[in-house]
């Protein structure tokens, strides 16, 4: 048995930051699966996840300095969720997909419908991995456009843990974002036109 894996994610995390590669191979044997899992299901398809989750790994790697990293399993069903979303958009898939969920009839805003639901469903995978409170605080305030009060109300807590939870569930997902590469400003542009 490695050594390793008496560690936790948290501590694999620092190692990998360090240029730890038996860290690395340790985060790799404890989620390869469930991520393959994760690829399968979005893209019923064993060949294609296949190469998704080694992408996500190998990127991992590549960007191991650079990337802050709360929740190693979130991190990674993030990514790998984000990587299906993208080979399809790549691929002669993305417009069968398309098809499935908007009726389009200008090709540039068929664009930028496509790019939107891309994101909102990156968003949507991030959102899903955070902790409880900050999850429901973002969808209540976010989804519902309940005020801060009504949100306290209803969960029970002050509207300064409201504000605290809204304020960490933002911060989650401006990481996210940021560490593959979406800039805020294309986000909102997205994000504006996806709701048009």
């Amino acid at each position: 048995m490695s050594k390793y894996s008496a560690y936790t994610d948290q501590e694999l995390t620092c190692l990998l930051q360090a240029n730890d590669h038996g860290a690395f191979t340790e985060i790799y044997q404890r989620y390869w699966k469930k991520m393959l899992a994760i690829a399968w299901n979005h893209s019923k398809d064993t060949a294609i996840a296949k190469d998704l989750v080694h992408e996500v790994f190998l990127s991992l790697w590549e960007r191991r300095a650079a990337i802050e990293i709360q929740s190693v399993a979130a991190f990674l069903a993030t990514a790998v969720k984000f990587s299906v979303f993208k080979y399809y958009h790549r691929e002669k898939h993305r417009a069968d997909l398309a098809k499935e969920n908007y009726e389009f009839t200008d090709v540039t805003h068929d664009e930028h419908k496509l790019d939107a639901l891309f994101l909102q469903e990156y968003i949507n995978g991030i959102v899903e991995e955070m902790p409880e409170k900050c999850r429901l605080v973002f969808h209540y305030s976010r989804e519902l456009g309940l005020k801060n009060n009504e949100i306290a109300e209803k969960i029970a807590i002050s509207e300064k843990g409201v504000e605290a939870n809204l304020t960490r569930a933002l911060k989650i997902i401006r990481g996210e974002l940021k560490n593959y590469g979406w800039s805020i400003v294309v986000v909102l542009h997205t994000i504006i036109s996806f709701r048009k």
